[in-house]
């Protein structure tokens, strides 16, 4: 019997664990902090073992499988020790993909991979597609794959999922945009970042599909300089594309293999120019899943959008105030800062991950009035930010970051909490960050 040890018992390390369990290995579960109650229920019911609060070398090391959750790096002792003994370390996307023959279809990228999985998803749901969702969102996909087995599957997947991938290949993947991000965890190369991110095509053939943004130089170099065995479906809103999709005017216009369709931009239901993006890629797929285009055209205009994406929360005093709590990096930001239309108060800081925030100036300069920093560390934010606007104060509480805003904001402007930060010093994650804001808002 193989052994399968999960490192980290959180919704990826669970899901993976049940399906493990289901064929056939000896499963063992070992997390270095604790176990929410809610996993240890499911371990104990199914029998599966596990430790917390520690990484115990002998029940590790004798693994013919590891599956690594992604939130632990790989410069971890143990990690290390599995990669010295040539043990294989995996993600939950290489375990769970060998269970299915499923289509799937992958989704990378800085940004828009949240908002256009979901969208993606939607659209297939609509057009009665057998279709789960999972990856970084929702259930595990270990989990679907034991309990539903969908015939097909939209994964969002992170740069460090994609590192543990050995023969893990999407039928149609896409890469929304590179800009740095988690460098931390990436000796501070950017090259590495990138080489990671596209590790979503290195198993594709020419049967199988790349999806990308075409006004991103990033992924534009990186595609002319590396060879890519997939069909190439580029999206781009300044010029026109042969096989993909392009903005003309306020179409959009999507061609595969001669086959053309057009959607109205006024369909979209979510404003901003990285959501034209996002829609493009998200039809483009449907496109290709030969989903009828009144069906693509309808899930346009009923998509809610992402929970904590640019969320609007309440007006009040003729103030709109604006949940953005997803926004951990700069480039979230900037898209946020780019879709403003008034003069804005804006909440940022956090725990800082190596961020340049020169990108941001200019509508810094344009559009904001008030800077509220919300971090343990402000020190970078007040040397960047403090000679452009009048008033930039500093809090470590959401409550009164939500009361200054509505002290300094007046009818007419926006109060809008885009972080551009990771949350950990001082919320448990972003959706943490972001309940609390839109508490204490409706709270005023």
């Amino acid at each position: 019997m193989k052994r399968l040890v999960i490192l980290g018992g959180g919704e990826s390390g669970v899901g993976t664990a049940l399906l493990g369990k289901e064929k056939g290995y000896e499963v063992f579960v070992s997390d270095k902090g604790t176990i929410k109650d809610k996993y240890k229920y499911v371990l104990k019911h199914n029998e599966i073992e596990f430790e917390e609060q520690q990484h115990t070398e002998s029940l590790i090391l004798n693994a013919d499988v590891v599956m690594k959750s992604p939130g632990i790096p790989d410069k971890v002792v143990i990690v290390k020790q599995l990669v010295e003994k040539q043990i294989p370390v995996i993600s939950e996307m290489e375990f769970a993909s060998k269970y299915t023959n499923a289509t799937i279809v992958g989704i990378t990228g800085s940004n828009g991979k949240t908002t256009t999985t979901m969208l993606t998803h939607h659209i297939l749901k609509l057009g009665e597609l057998s279709v789960g969702m999972a990856g970084n969102i929702g259930d595990s996909f270990a989990k679907q794959v034991l309990e539903y087995d969908y015939k097909n599957y939209v994964l969002e997947i992170s740069s460090f999922q994609l590192d543990g991938i050995i023969d893990f290949k999407p039928h149609i993947a896409i890469i929304t945009n590179i800009t740095p991000d988690h460098l931390d965890r990436y000796d501070y190369k950017f090259e590495n970042y990138i080489a990671s991110k596209f590790r979503i095509a290195m198993n594709q053939t020419k049967e199988d599909y790349l999806i990308y943004d075409a006004d991103d130089e990033v992924i534009t170099n990186y595609l002319q300089s590396h060879k890519i065995q997939s069909a190439l479906l580029p999206f781009s809103l300044v010029k026109q594309v042969e096989n993909g999709a392009y903005l003309d005017e306020d179409t959009i216009i999507i061609t595969i293999d001669n086959n053309k369709i057009t959607m109205p931009t006024s369909s979209l239901k979510l404003e901003g120019k990285h959501n034209i993006k996002n829609a493009m890629a998200a039809s483009t797929v449907a496109h290709l899943l030969k989903i009828r285009k009144d069906t693509i055209r309808e899930s346009l205009e009923g998509f809610q959008g992402a929970e904590h994406r640019l969320e609007n929360v309440l007006k009040i005093n003729k103030v709109q105030y604006i949940n953005d709590s997803k926004a951990t990096n700069v480039n979230a930001t900037y898209f946020a800062l780019e879709s403003m239309d008034a003069p804005t108060v804006w909440i940022v800081g956090g725990q800082d991950k190596g961020n340049d925030y020169s990108e941001l100036f200019p509508f810094v300069n344009e559009k904001v009035k008030a800077i509220i920093c919300l971090g343990i560390d402000n020190k970078k934010l007040y040397e960047a930010f403090a000679n452009m606007v009048d008033i930039i104060i500093e809090t470590q509480f959401m409550s009164e970051a939500v009361k200054i805003a509505y002290k300094v904001s007046e009818a007419g402007d926006n109060v809008l909490l885009s972080p551009a930060c990771a949350s950990f010093d001082l919320f448990e994650n972003y959706e943490d960050r972001g309940r609390q804001f839109k508490n204490a808002v409706r709270n005023l």
